[in-house]
This record gives structure tokens, C-alpha cells and sequence, in this order.
């Protein structure tokens, strides 16, 4: 697990669905041991595998203890709010001020307003222009993208600091260089870009934010506005209209621009990368300017927006909260001078000969094979080779493939019993007999069928066996049964029957306990005659004993009777 960069996985939490690659615009993830893992230097902090992880396993790195800290550090410490909020928290702009301060927040101002100096800026240089194409640079992602992914655009965009590094600047500009600027909004790409503008120290979403008002216990109801709480140095107008599609172009019309330059808003990750598609922008011969921001429908639909509400009626909200101004400033009064050094990604090439040997380890021994499917999150099977051989997938992530190998077993393992296995479906048709099921049953017939390439499949399961009623059964009650000594033309079977899909699929193993319960029954009677003979031995050996007994006894009662006699003569004489 990665914190130290804005996206991270909790390992345990993943699951193996592969979802987050199949969302991620640049396949910035690394599957080991069948769990996700970010790759910093190649993620552009879109936030696409974080909205669409289905256990939350991906997870936004908290920084509130940073954002903590600092204020604890006595320091006065500012909030950069993007212009988003309004949509967002149901409050009005006194109440959003006193809950920050309440945070602990020394003052609080709209982004919007280094928004506005942006524009300005952007209307100047396009006007300047001959011709050429010119991108904003007022998405994180998209800046990312260009400069690891198309940096032969990075030239295109504008050498102007976002309207967050803008915003940032002015406040820096106003109160100080030792204050700390925090800001927050809908965007998770804001946390990379904090790292490296030195202008914004720590970036927070709304949920984070959330996240701490609600561990601070605070009642918002019981919160008591200042009416005298305002946005510092003063409230933002036009700029507020940058978290929709469109609205920095919006902002730049009401500046003003030559007629023969041309405003394009690009909105999703996809349409930008395909609007950049075989475009060479040496060869632009007009003033072109392209507003692009990676969510789709602006930043209102950010990964961190941390609100249900639809998508129209924030942008609703946005529209009738964004103020007018009748006179709009020619120059900027504050600009953060920004050029973007190209740092591509390295994607290896792989000879197409060790692509295939790769397809076959995957069971893709033709192009056949390659379904394509989608299952592992790569759009083509020879793009999880690429992955396979970059050490980024494990052949397990094939779908087609594991079942394939899943089948195998089975298979084999259902061939090699001795045992009889058989599959019915719910009209008692075989779907699968072993080689066992069918030498039991099938009797002249088994060379036939064994000759068959798929076996019993499709037989009629009572045509077969006379105790098909045991499947009726179970396809009616669900309940597994079991035979023993189950009697069928002098064999005997023990029958263990059982649901595969309940209604729909039984399954049964069955085996021939004929020879050993005859041999069972031959021990027992030979057991018994041990036993009979045994008996009358022991019977003859009490005959010769009680014989023995009356012939010792008649003869020592003889002696006694003798002996007797005696003493009664003796006594006489004398």
C-alpha cells in the first residue's frame, strides 16, 4: 500500500474484478497475487478506478492531520475554496466562512478569483497569437497526461499556473509569504499538484472536509454566523463559472478575443484523448484554444464531488450563485509563470514473436483465441501479454483462460473416477456422463457411445437408467438424496444425488457395491460357520467335562461312603 501517493489500495478490501484497470484511461495498475496496486509514475490522479472500485478499495491518501498540523503550528493558515463549494454545501457563503474558521482556518477566499486572472491572462496571449493550438492548464490531470503521454503537446499548454497556483500566489501576495495556503475542492489530481507548485501546501477534497467537520462533533445547525464574515481579499464574479463544461471559455467571451479565434471545450478524459488523435499542432494554422477538463461534465462531476445531487442542479446552482461585474480587467494583475517539461512514459517494445510465445501461456494458440474481451481490463489480448511481459498482469487475470484450465480439471478429474458421474439438465437430457457412467450403463452400447465426441450428451436420461425419478425428484424439491444398496437388475449401487443449479441442474456419482457386498456376505458366512463349529466344539468339550465330573464325584463319594465304614467298626471293637 502506497500513502504516500494521492491514490492507494487497501489490499485487502480488493478482489480481483480487475474494474479498476478497465477504467483506468492509462492502465497505471499493477496486478500482483490478484490484488490492485496504483503505479505513481504513470497514474494521472483522474480519480476513474477510485469512482469505479465496487468494494472502495481504492481509497484518496487523507491528508486533515497535515492540514492539522499546520494550523496547530500557529501559522495563519488560509483556504483556497474552488468555486465548486456552491454547489455542493447547502450553506450560504457567511455560514461556509464561520464553519472553516470554526475548523481553526485564519481566512477563507474563492478560488475563483486566481480563476479570473487566468482568463485574463489566456484572452491576452490569445489575442497576441498568429496562430496555434493552446490548451489550458487549469486541469491537473490533463496536464499530467499531456506531459507523460502526448508531450509533443506540452508546448500547447498556456505558460500560465492553474487558477489554484494563481489563487494561491495572491493570497501569498496580500498576507504574506509565511502563510499556508490549503485548498479545497472536488479534485484529487489537486494533491499532486500541490506537491509540486510550492504555492499550495495541502490539498483537500470535500470529502475530506466533510470527514472532519463531522470527527469535530460540529452541529452545523447550532453554528452561530458572523454576519461580518466575508471572502478575503474580496468576492469572486466570473471565475465561478470554471467547474462547468465550458465556463472558462465563458469567462474569456465576456473578456473579449478576436473573432477568428476559436474556443473548444473538450470534457472527459476520452474525448481529449481522441480530440488529440492524429493531430500534429505544428500544423494548426489558426488561433485555436481548447478549454479540456478530464471529468465528464466538468469538475463538478470530480471523483471527490461528495454529493448526490444531479449533475444539472449543481450546475444550476453554479449559474444563479456566480456573479456579474460590468468592467472586466485587459491585464492580469497576478499570473504564476508555469512551463510544463515533458517526462513520457516509456512503454517497452516487445518483438511480436514474444508476444504470441506469451498468447500461448495464456491458452491464445491463434488468433482465434483472442476474443478480445475485455474481461481482465485491457482492451486486447495482446495488450495483457505486453502487461504479462512488462511483469504489470498475471495470466490468471485471463477469464477465458482460468475457465478453460478450470474446465481441464474437472474434466480429468471427473474421467479418472471410478466412480459414474452424470449431469442432467431440467428435461432429464445427459449434459455430461464420465467414461465410468457410461461402461455401467450402457452395456453393448458403450463403443458407441464412447466413440461419440460428446459422449451421453443430449441422451435422455431415463432411457439410459431406471432410476431417473431420483433426478425428477431432485429438480422438484432441491434436496440431495442418497441410495444405498440401491437394487437394479441383480447389481447393487449407492447413489449420492445432488443439485448443481437448483431446477435446473442435477448432478449424481454413482458406484457398484455388488462385488463388495458379496464378498461381504461370503466373509459373514464363513464367519458364521467358524462361529457354528466353534460353538460345538466348546459344546462337546462341557459334555466330556460334565462326564468327567459325575465319574470323579461317584468315586470320591465312594471313597468317603469307605472311609466311613471304617470308623464305625473300629469304634465298635472297642
Amino acid at each position: 500500500m502506497n500513502n504516500q501517493y494521492p491514490v492507494y489500495t487497501l489490499t485487502n478490501e480488493c478482489h480481483d474484478c480487475y474494474k479498476c484497470i478497465r477504467n483506468c484511461p492509462v492502465k497505471a495498475i499493477k496486478i500482483e497475487n490478484g490484488h490492485a496496486s496504483v503505479i505513481p509514475e504513470r497514474c494521472v490522479a483522474c480519480g476513474n478506478c477510485v469512482k469505479s472500485c465496487p468494494t472502495n478499495a481504492k481509497r484518496v491518501r487523507n491528508d486533515i492531520a497535515k492540514a492539522k498540523n499546520l494550523i496547530l503550528a500557529k501559522k495563519d493558515v488560509y483556504v483556497s475554496l474552488a468555486p465548486s463549494w456552491s454547489g455542493v454545501f447547502e450553506y450560504s457563503p457567511k455560514k461556509m466562512i464561520t464553519l472553516l474558521k470554526k475548523l481553526g482556518f485564519k481566512e477563507v477566499s474563492e478560488t475563483a478569483l486566481g480563476a479570473q486572472e487566468v482568463s485574463i491572462k489566456t484572452a491576452e496571449i490569445l489575442n497576441n497569437a498568429e496562430k496555434g493550438l493552446f490548451i489550458s492548464s487549469a486541469c491537473p490531470v490533463v496536464v499530467d497526461f499531456i506531459k507523460h503521454y502526448r508531450p509533443e503537446f506540452t508546448k500547447c499548454i498556456t505558460p500560465i499556473g492553474s487558477p489554484a497556483m494563481t489563487h494561491a500566489k495572491i493570497l501569498r501576495d496580500k498576507y504574506g509569504e509565511d502563510i499556508s495556503v490549503v485548498f479545497i475542492g472536488p479534485c484529487i489530481a489537486k494533491k499532486n499538484e500541490a506537491s509540486y507548485s510550492n504555492l499550495i501546501d495541502i490539498a483537500l477534497t470535500f470529502e475530506e472536509l466533510k470527514m472532519w467537520i463531522h470527527d469535530e462533533n460540529i452541529d452545523i445547525a447550532d453554528i452561530q454566523t458572523n454576519p461580518e464574515n466575508k471572502f478575503v481579499p474580496y468576492d469572486a464574479f466570473e471565475g465561478a463559472l470554471y467547474p462547468i463544461d465550458g465556463g472558462m471559455n465563458e469567462t474569456i467571451k465576456r473578456i473579449g478575443v478576436k473573432e477568428d479565434i476559436q474556443l473548444i471545450d473538450v470534457c472527459g478524459f476520452q474525448a481529449f484523448e481522441n480530440a488529440l488523435n492524429n493531430l500534429n499542432p505544428d500544423n494548426i494554422e489558426k488561433t485555436i484554444f481548447v478549454e479540456a477538463l478530464a471529468c465528464d461534465g466538468g469538475c463538478v462531476a470530480g471523483p471527490c464531488i461528495s454529493t448526490t445531487k444531479a449533475s444539472i442542479s449543481l450546475v444550476s446552482d453554479i449559474l444563479s450563485k456566480t456573479k456579474k461585474r460590468d468592467y472586466i480587467p485587459k491585464k492580469a494583475s497576478t499570473t504564476v509563470e508555469y512551463k510544463l517539461t515533458p517526462q513520457k512514459v516509456i512503454n517497452k517494445e516487445y518483438p511480436l514473436e514474444e508476444i504470441l510465445k506469451t498468447l500461448k501461456k495464456i491458452g491464445k494458440h491463434t488468433v482465434d483465441d483472442e476474443l478480445n474481451c475485455g474481461g481482465c481490463g485491457y482492451a486486447t489480448c495482446r495488450d495483457l501479454a505486453k502487461a504479462l511481459l512488462d511483469g504489470d498482469a498475471e495470466p490468471s487475470m485471463c477469464v477465458s483462460y482460468m475457465r478453460k484450465i478450470a474446465m481441464r480439471k474437472a474434466a480429468a478429474m471427473i474421467r479418472c473416477m471410478p466412480a459414474a458421474v452424470v449431469m442432467v439438465d431440467n428435461n432429464l437430457n445427459i449434459l455430461e456422463a464420465n467414461d465410468s457412467f457410461m461402461k455401467m450403463f450402457t452395456g453393448d452400447m458403450y463403443e458407441v457411445f464412447a466413440n461419440r465426441p460428446d459422449g451421453l450428451a443430449g441422451a435422455a436420461i431415463d432411457r439410459i437408467v431406471d432410476f431417473a425419478d431420483i433426478f425428477r425428484t431432485i429438480l422438484k424439491t432441491g434436496k440431495d438424496l442418497r441410495k444405498e444398496h440401491y437394487h437394479i437388475k441383480n447389481r447393487l449401487y449407492d447413489i449420492s444425488a445432488f443439485t448443481i443449479e437448483e431446477n435446473e441442474i442435477v448432478g449424481a456419482v454413482i458406484t457398484d457395491v455388488t462385488s463388495s457386498e458379496t464378498n461381504r456376505e461370503k466373509i459373514s458366512q464363513k464367519a458364521q460357520e467358524v462361529i457354528s463349529k466353534n460353538i460345538s466344539i466348546v459344546q462337546e468339550i462341557a459334555c466330556l467335562l460334565g462326564e468327567h465330573m459325575v465319574e470323579t464325584e461317584t468315586l470320591l463319594s465312594s471313597i468317603a461312603n469307605d472311609y466311613d465304614d471304617s470308623d464305625n467298626n473300629t469304634t465298635d471293637n472297642k
